[in-house]
């Protein structure tokens, strides 16, 4: 069972954090009626009270509620200076804060596009952080079932060409996740008719051929500038000299499907350290799978429809 798996005083801490009427979300639902613009968006299920087996409502408090409205205060000043308005609580400093641009070619884009219009642009490296976390973090719980989903056939036999079974793949993701030493995503990729792989992105990497070398699929703390990493450093260089297309060097056309959050915010308060091997964020990981929404994963894959919308 979920709470037998979580520490006690993870739990004590996440009853007391548990959402309320008065929640982030629902303090903000007037203003953001009379703005369409970079609001925390719908999710399918009602997580309000935890994802059953995997979050608290502290813990989905934290994932979602606290970190998605990062994205809202509009005040393109705060955010160019990352200075905290005084009559604003430290704790309200959101992402979509720092993405209502107002009179800027960005305040009407969804976060995806912001992502792939600032990704080469070094000066415009905060924005392309904040729009890409608050993609991938969406992207994140968008996947996330509150019960288990079946495997449809067609998506089940690709997966297994690709990976030779699907334990193979659930494996590599868990350990991909596991193996991780900084925060970021474990993505399940479409490269092609029937073809599927794993990748990474670190912090707030995205997976997208357009967002060219911020995709940050290395770990910076594990190559250096000699040795066996020295070719990764060469194409980094020749990168920056050809910035035209929409591919990184040596980079392939996938689509995401399914993405794992490793950031420590959506898994450390309910799972814990790993301590003593009770709890992690491998456990967190094995517990993700097993709630993985396979019927929007085959959607996105192209092999079946589903009434959806877009991830933001």
């Amino acid at each position: 069972m979920f709470r037998s798996r979580l520490r006690t005083s993870g739990l004590a801490l996440a009853q007391s954090l548990r959402p309320s009427t008065t929640s982030t979300a629902s303090r903000f639902a007037a203003p953001l009626a009379t703005r369409a613009i970079h609001h925390v968006p719908t999710l399918k299920h009602d997580f309000s009270e935890g994802v059953p087996s995997l979050m608290s409502p502290g813990g989905f408090n934290i994932a979602w509620s606290e970190y998605m409205a990062l994205t809202r205060k509009p005040n393109r000043e705060r955010f160019l200076s990352r200075a905290i308005g005084r009559d604003t609580p430290r704790r309200d400093s959101r992402l979509t804060d720092k993405l209502l641009l107002p009179g800027t070619e960005f305040e009407d884009k969804d976060t995806k596009t912001i992502a792939l219009m600032t990704a080469r642009e070094p000066n415009q490296a905060p924005i392309f952080n904040y729009a890409s976390m608050a993609h991938n973090n969406h992207f994140f719980f968008q996947g996330i079932a509150p019960a288990p989903v079946a495997m449809p056939e067609q998506l089940r036999g690709e997966l297994e060409a690709s990976f030779s079974s699907v334990e193979t793949l659930r494996r590599e993701m868990v350990l991909t996740a596991s193996a991780m030493f900084g925060p970021g995503f474990v993505w399940l990729v479409k490269t092609g008719p029937a073809a599927y792989r794993v990748l990474s992105t670190y912090l707030a990497g995205s997976p997208y051929p357009g967002a060219h070398w911020r995709a940050q699929s290395t770990d910076m703390n594990t190559v250096g500038d000699q040795g066996s990493a020295r070719s990764y450093f060469r194409n980094q260089f020749q990168g920056t000299q050809h910035r035209g297309g929409n591919l990184a060097p040596g980079g392939i056309e996938l689509q995401p499907l399914l993405c794992l959050n490793t950031w420590e915010h959506t898994w450390l308060l309910d799972w814990g350290v790993g301590a003593g091997g009770n709890g992690g964020k491998a456990a967190f990981a094995e517990a993700w799978w097993e709630l993985v929404d396979w019927e929007l994963v085959s959607s996105r894959a192209g092999l079946t429809r589903q009434a959806l919308k877009g991830a933001n």
